[in-house]
């Protein structure tokens, strides 16, 4: 028979060890829950921040969408504005003939008249349609003159709106040598008939400098040369030399050009 002293003893021991083991289990436990709670945490800090950067990448999506709406509205009022420009011309032109027609039969009935004798009358009529016409060629100078003001700052908004549609991680401001650098490639964005230039969607960012020449290529064909006049950062406008292009070929928007020398 186990003596009572001995069954105490280990009764104590297996107290004590009970109890060791309840103070780990419970370290334990807080440990667990202390890990639990700080994934929880890094979770919803990770959740938040992608929430974050998808509204970031809608609204500069967005934003693109909106620059390159505004831009295609601009360019449809560019090409309106082109063709009223050039149905102005022309009415200045037809203007300008019937008014010489006018002189013209004025002057000859003058001389007419004083060959028979005759005091010069009867050339009030033709002097007054003279008058309207000359009266209708400055209303058409005059309008000719707004829709070219009208053009400029139409130019001004095709710029504006290149640059707002040009992503500013993919800008880049290196400066190239002077004369240019032969791998400068771009498109042309509109074409203005009236005056013979094109707007290019290069600038002074991609190295683009005035007085330069590049050529226009369709299809990886040669179509024609432009010289460049103006340059802006975004954007530059060249004059087509018309020289170089084949009989009937004319440089439309999309056309690519690529650099080809600076003009001696």
């Amino acid at each position: 028979m186990i003596p009572p002293k001995t069954l105490i003893g280990v009764a104590v021991c297996l107290f004590t060890l009970s109890a060791v083991l309840g103070v780990l289990n419970t370290q334990k436990a807080r440990g667990l829950r202390a890990q639990v709670t700080q994934t929880e945490f890094a979770r919803n800090a990770a959740e938040q921040l992608r929430l974050t950067r998808e509204k970031e990448l809608a609204g500069r999506e967005a934003a693109v969408a909106a620059a390159s709406a505004g831009f295609g509205e601009t360019q449809t009022k560019v090409s309106n504005t082109e063709a009223e420009l050039t149905k102005a011309q022309n009415e200045k032109k037809d203007l300008q003939a019937k008014l010489r027609e006018s002189e013209i039969a004025t002057a000859q009935l003058r001389r007419q008249m004083e060959s028979e004798g005759e005091p010069a009358v009867n050339i009030n009529p033709s002097s007054a349609s003279a008058a309207d016409l000359q009266t209708q060629l400055d209303e058409v100078k005059a309008q000719l003159e707004a829709t070219r003001r009208e053009k400029t700052l139409l130019s001004e908004k095709v710029r504006t709106a290149s640059e707002r549609a040009t992503p500013a991680g993919t800008e880049r401001t290196r400066r190239s040598p002077a004369g240019g650098d032969p791998g400068i490639r771009g498109t042309v964005l509109a074409v203005n008939r009236a005056y013979n230039f094109v707007v290019l969607n290069l600038g002074g960012r991609q190295g683009v400098e005035p007085n330069t020449e590049m050529l226009v290529l369709r299809g990886g064909s040669f179509i024609g040369k432009i010289r460049i006049s103006s340059v802006e950062p975004a954007t530059a406008i060249g004059d087509i030399i018309t020289s170089s292009l084949a009989r009937g070929v004319q440089v439309q928007p999309g056309d690519t050009v690529i650099y080809a020398g600076t003009n001696s």
